[in-house]
């Protein structure tokens, strides 16, 4: 008798909620409905102008062709310019690694840094990518709760304690976090950088939100650790989602590993979007003017959240709303999919960052325009009373 061969064991993950929702919110409105788009962390703007016109030019000059596969020089040389600007720090370009967007950055750094059964301590709540990627790569994710007792922040005193318990390979640190919007304090991106130091364990440190802060300033780990591994993205500040690229920032002697990888894994990523990249350096004028409006978004939801019942924590950074919804709701899940059918509104239930606390919660993205914030606050109070 025979029978179809079926998908692996390591193949057998969970979805990105987020991204289900935004299809399921997509569908409905191919079906007619108007629907309020609150649901995925992206730039509700075009990419910046010096960028689409880089490309333009690129695709007019005739042949998009290979490139090295850590990432053309001059792109890299622009990002080691953006530390120097932006944190005062020299970071030689050769410790650069060009990737595709941030999600291929965690493969390549995941992969590189353990192995099959290593153990990884992540927050929880967190990105839940993470989570997803470490399973399919046979690597043991630890994740570590944060909760009001640590300002939802990860910090050393948890990863020594979870270290204890049993050794980990790795920690992985967010900052401006996701789905929190919480911002971890220089003092203790410091510490646990030294912790990591001590207790022989790497640390990457995911800053894909950085140039998104409204209460306070991020803090590169990059500032007090060599070893670190950091993971960028021109995704979130750059407004470059669909560009899919992003960057590490890795050890010089990882940087041959990281090659060899990446030769392997992508040849390189693609050309056009190197070639956008790098002009976006031009445009942080612009990027400005957009974080302003998202600042905006902020403001009023900040106001109308709490008054709606929905308790937001705090919203250092990112353009999320992190929001506790216990006076309306213990499941999520179910929460989300009636804002959806009722209100018209598309938001990501808690579940999708915290298997265990996140039923009380849901996160809402204020990246999108001014209106449609304005709109969805409207219809969230019309539907909860």
């Amino acid at each position: 008798m025979m029978t179809d061969p079926v998908a692996s064991r390591r193949a057998q993950i969970a979805s990105f909620i987020a991204m289900d929702v935004m299809r399921e919110a997509k569908d409905l409105g191919r079906a007619g409905r108007e629907i309020v788009h609150l649901e995925v962390g992206e730039p509700g703007v075009a990419s910046p102008r010096v960028v689409r016109e880089a490309a333009k030019r690129a695709l007019d000059a005739g042949r998009i062709a290979y490139t090295e596969a850590l990432g053309m020089p001059a792109l890299r040389e622009g990002i080691a310019g953006h530390y120097k600007a932006r944190y005062g720090l020299d970071v030689p370009a050769s410790r650069i690694v060009v990737t595709t967007g941030s999600s291929g950055g965690f493969i390549l750094a995941f992969l590189a840094l353990m192995d099959h059964g290593g153990r990884i301590g992540i927050p929880s709540p967190g990105y839940p990518a993470y989570r997803n990627i470490l399973q399919a790569l046979g690597i043991e994710c630890v994740e570590i709760p944060t909760g009001p007792e640590t300002g939802f922040v990860l910090n050393a005193a948890s990863i020594r304690a979870a270290h204890a318990e049993t050794p980990l390979s790795a920690v992985l640190i967010m900052s401006p976090a996701n789905p929190t919007g919480v911002l971890t304090p220089a003092s203790e991106v410091k510490a646990i950088a030294e912790t990591c130091r001590e207790l022989g364990l790497w640390l990457v440190s995911d800053e894909i939100y950085h140039g998104l802060t409204y209460a306070g300033e991020e803090a590169t780990a990059l500032r007090y650790s060599d070893d670190a591994i950091i993971v960028n993205s021109f995704s979130k500040y750059f407004c470059m989602t669909g560009w899919r690229i992003g960057w590490l920032i890795v050890p010089e002697r990882l940087i041959r590993t990281m090659e060899c990888l990446a030769q392997n894994l992508a040849i390189s990523v693609p050309y056009l979007s190197q070639v956008a990249a790098t002009a976006a350096f031009e445009a942080y004028e612009e990027l400005e003017v957009i974080k302003a409006s998202y600042a905006r978004n902020r403001a009023v939801l900040m106001e109308a959240l709490p008054a709606i019942g929905l308790k937001p924590l705090p919203m250092d950074g990112a353009f999320y709303a992190y929001c506790d919804i216990g006076r309306f709701s213990n499941d999520s899940m179910a929460f989300s999919k009636k804002a959806l059918h009722d209100a018209g509104i598309a938001i990501t239930p808690g579940l999708d960052f915290d298997r265990t606390e996140g039923n009380r919660f849901v996160r809402l993205s204020y990246a999108g325009s001014e209106a449609d914030i304005v709109e969805g606050v409207k219809r969230l109070k019309g539907w909860l009373g």
